[in-house]
Order: C-alpha cells, then sequence, then structure tokens
C-alpha cells in the first residue's frame, strides 16, 4: 500500500508549484522548514489520495511520517484524522451499542492520539500540525490534560505549536481555560509561528465568548509580541484595536 500511495502522490506532482511551496514553507537553510522537499500537490488533491487510503495500517502511516517528502507526511497525518474522526462519529452514533465495541472505539481513538504524540518530530511544519491538531485534540476533553502544559514547554517548536492547537477542540466545545492556559505560557515565546497561532485561537475563543477573550487580553497585552495581539483583535472594531495596541 506503500508504494501504491507514493505512486498516486508522484502522478500528481507540479514541479513548478513545488518550487513555489519551498520558498512558502522557508525550507532555505537556517529556515524552520530547511531540508523540507515538496512534489508540488494542493490539499484537495491530497485529501483524495486520503479517501482512497483511509484504511491504511499505522504502520504505512509511520513510513510516510518518516519520509522527507512533505506532501507525504501531510497525507499520514490526514490518513490520522479521517482514522480519529470515523472513530469518534462511531461513538457519537451509537452511544447505547454493546460495551465491547464502544471499549474497541475508545482504544483506538486512544491509539491514534499516543501515535500522533510519538511522531510529533515528523509533524514538522504548520500545515501539517493545523491541519491534524484540532481533530487529534479532540481525545482531550474528557482527559487529563497535563500533556498541553508538557507540550506547550517544549523545546520543538512544532510540539509547542501542537500544544495551542490541540486546544481548539476545547474552544469548539465553547471551553476556553485550557486555551488561555496555554497561551498564558506561550506569552513569552521568541517564534512568530507560535505568535500567530496563540493569537489565532485567542480570536477563535473570543468569537465564542468575547467577554472571556478580553479578560484575558486587559490582562495579559502589554505582555504580549504585537504580531500575536494583531491576531487575537483581528475581528474587533477599529477603535477599539486601537486602544489594545496602544497599550
Amino acid at each position: 500500500m506503500l508504494n501504491k500511495i507514493k505512486k498516486d502522490l508522484q502522478k500528481l506532482a507540479n514541479p513548478k508549484k513545488a518550487e513555489i511551496l519551498q520558498r512558502f514553507f522557508k525550507t532555505g537553510k537556517g529556515e524552520y522548514g530547511e531540508g523540507d522537499m515538496f512534489l508540488g500537490i494542493v490539499v484537495p488533491e491530497q485529501r483524495q489520495v486520503v479517501k482512497k487510503y483511509k484504511d491504511a495500517p499505522f504502520s504505512v502511516i509511520a513510513k510516510l511520517l518518516a519520509s522527507k517528502i512533505h506532501e507525504h507526511r501531510l497525507v499520514g497525518v490526514l490518513i490520522l484524522v479521517e482514522k480519529f474522526k470515523r472513530a469518534d462519529k462511531r461513538l457519537r452514533s451509537h452511544p447505547d451499542s454493546p460495551e465491547i465495541p464502544r471499549a474497541e472505539g475508545y482504544r483506538l481513538k486512544r491509539q491514534i492520539f499516543d501515535f500522533y504524540l510519538k511522531n510529533t518530530a515528523r509533524i514538522n511544519n504548520w500545515d501539517l500540525v493545523d491541519l491534524s491538531a484540532p481533530a487529534i485534540g479532540q481525545y482531550l476533553l474528557d482527559k487529563n490534560t497535563l500533556i498541553l502544559v508538557k507540550l506547550a514547554k517544549s523545546k520543538n517548536l512544532w510540539e509547542r505549536r501542537i500544544a495551542i492547537m490541540f486546544t481548539y477542540a476545547f474552544i469548539r466545545e465553547n471551553k476556553f481555560s485550557e486555551t488561555f492556559k496555554i497561551a498564558e505560557i506561550l506569552l513569552n515565546d521568541e517564534h512568530d509561528l507560535i505568535h500567530k497561532a496563540v493569537g489565532w485561537m485567542l480570536r477563535e475563543a473570543g468569537n465564542r465568548d468575547l467577554a472571556a477573550a478580553e479578560k484575558f487580553l486587559k490582562k495579559r497585552c502589554k505582555q504580549m509580541p504585537r504580531t500575536m495581539l494583531r491576531y487575537a483583535i483581528e475581528k474587533f472594531s477599529e477603535p477599539k484595536r486601537r486602544r489594545y495596541l496602544a497599550k
């Protein structure tokens, strides 16, 4: 199956698009995506491949994630997301099903989550994180969330981004405390990609509970990197944005 997936992706390769993507995703020496290689395939086309191979086993996904080619890794994480969503859908659709099938659903979600965490070193660009972490993070909705703090304090840039993007699952359930807690930890992060992700999640929290988001912002806006603050207040009225930026 691995070879079939790679062949299908190779057929979709676009060398001119690959050159553009390699610049866009900062693959030059010393940049955050250094050494990443692209085939030049847009995400909708990759999703069609995912749909075809959604039942790929973990062994195949692991080999996709081990690839130096960006699209191989993205297809790998998107297959994981598809597996997780299908397991979650079964549990939600059949809440009164027999105990054994439900146990299997929970076991699969746990297996996917653990596999994801073991492979964070290969989930190593912002699109790989952003297209997977919000879905996989749903696993934590009724679990202990100390892993979020551990990831947020990691030396690995992508684990820190995963930490804040995991909290998107909580935001979608109108639960904001985890987002604010991780935002607090990442407040003084040095990387622009973290500033953008934290600001984005604060904005999403504000879209659902403006009072809660403003309570956090009023307390921390003076400490925030400019980019983080701009992302967080992007949908505020112009006068309100100016007041926050002036602080």
